[in-house]
C-alpha cells in the first residue's frame, strides 16, 4: 500500500467506512509496532514541530469537512473529541511510517543459527523463553537476545512456534517474502525454499500475515494462509490446525513433569488423565520418541520411569498411581 492509499484509508476510517479487515489493518498499526526502523527518529526537532503542525491541520481540515465529527453535547466532550481525533491520526501517521520503512531489514549478525538435517526434528528453546520445533531439512536464525524492541526471527524450512506472550515485543518470524506477526500464539510455518509456497497455520491466538506490500489477513486457531510465491497470491480457509501440526509429536520430553506429560496425552488422545497420588504430579524424567505409538504403550514406558502404575476406570478415564519422588 502506497502512502496515497494509506491517506485514503485513514480518511476513512476516521469517518467510520472502513471494512471489517480495514479496521483490522489500522489496528495491527497501532498495536504492532517498529520504531527501531522509524523515519521519525531520524527528523531533527525542527523537523518533528513542523511535521505535526502540518499533520495538526489536516485533522482541522477533517474536522471541517466533516461536522459530524465534533457534534457532541458539551464544550469540553467535543474538545475532548477532537483531541482523541487528532492523536489517533498522529499515532496512526507514525506506524504508517514504520509500515512504509524497510520491509527486509539486514539480518543480525549476532545470531544463532540452527540447521537440521534429513530425518531429524529439534526443539529450541528462544532468548525470550518461546519454544520452537523444527522439522527436517529446516533452519531457523536467531538473535543471542531480544533486546530490540521487537523479536524477530529467520526460518526457511518448516517449524512449529510457541511463543512467550509479550505485548511490548511483537514476534515476527520472516520466510522470504513473507512475515509473520505476532504477540503471544502458537502456528506452524511451512515453507521450503523448492515447494513454491508457503502456510500458515494457527493453533492458539491471532496471527497476521503479510507481504511486502500489506496485510493479507490475520488467521485465528483452526484456520490458515496459503501463500503462492510464483502466482503472488494467497487463499484462507478452515481447517483442522492438528492435522498440521502433528509432526513434532516424535519428539523427546526433556525432563519434564509428570504431569505435563499427562497434560500432552490427555490433550493428543482426548482421554481424561487423573492422579490418584498428587506426589506423583512432580515426578520428572525425559523420554523417548513417541512418533506411532499408542496410548498404552506410551503410559507404560513413561511409568517405569517413575515407579507408578496406571489403571482404566469404569467412566473411561486413566488413573495415574505410585509412591511420588523425593
Amino acid at each position: 500500500m502506497d502512502k496515497q492509499g494509506i491517506d485514503r484509508l485513514l480518511d476513512r476510517y476516521l469517518k467510520g467506512e472502513t471494512s471489517i479487515f480495514e479496521n483490522e489493518q489500522v489496528e495491527l498499526w497501532l498495536a504492532i509496532q517498529e520504531p527501531e526502523r522509524t523515519e521519525w527518529s531520524n527528523l531533527t526537532a525542527v523537523e518533528r514541530e513542523s511535521w505535526l503542525s502540518n499533520l495538526l491541520t489536516d485533522v482541522q481540515d477533517s474536522l471541517v469537512r466533516d461536522p459530524k465529527v465534533i457534534k457532541m453535547p458539551s464544550r469540553r466532550t467535543a474538545w475532548r473529541k477532537i483531541m482523541a481525533t487528532a492523536a489517533s491520526v498522529i499515532l496512526i501517521s507514525m506506524i504508517a511510517l514504520y509500515w512504509l520503512s524497510d520491509r527486509n531489514p539486514a539480518r543480525p549478525d549476532n545470531s544463532t543459527v540452527v540447521h537440521v538435517a534429513q530425518n531429524q526434528k529439534r526443539k529450541v528453546v528462544l532468548p525470550d523463553g518461546s519454544t520452537v520445533w523444527i522439522n527436517a531439512l529446516s533452519d531457523l536464525q536467531y538473535p543471542k537476545d531480544f533486546n530490540a524492541r521487537t523479536r524477530e526471527v529467520y526460518l526457511s524450512g518448516e517449524a512449529y512456534f510457541d511463543i512467550k506472550h509479550d505485548t511490548d515485543k511483537p514476534f515476527i518470524v520472516h520466510t522470504g517474502v513473507l512475515k509473520t506477526t505476532v504477540l503471544g500464539t502458537a502456528f506452524n510455518i511451512n515453507a521450503y525454499r523448492n515447494s513454491g509456497q508457503i502456510t500458515v497455520t494457527v493453533t492458539r491466538g491471532k496471527v497476521a500475515v503479510s507481504d511486502d506490500h500489506q496485510i493479507l489477513g490475520f488467521i485465528t486457531p483452526n484456520q490458515q494462509i496459503s501463500y503462492d510465491v510464483n502466482e503472488k497470491t494467497n487463499h484462507k480457509k478452515q481447517v483442522d490446525a492438528g492435522a498440521y501440526v502433528s509432526w513434532p509429536a516424535d519428539l523427546y520430553f526433556d525432563n519434564v513433569t509428570f504431569e505435563s506429560a499427562a497434560n500432552v496425552l490427555s490433550e493428543r488422545f482426548k482421554v481424561d488423565i487423573e492422579f490418584a497420588n498428587s506426589a506423583v504430579k512432580s515426578c520428572r524424567f525425559s523420554g523417548t520418541a513417541l512418533a506411532g505409538k499408542n496410548l498404552e504403550h506410551i503410559l507404560k514406558v513413561i511409568c517405569s520411569f517413575n515407579q507408578a502404575t496406571y489403571s482404566h476406570t469404569a467412566d473411561g478415564k486413566i488413573l495415574i498411581d505410585g509412591p511420588g519422588c523425593n
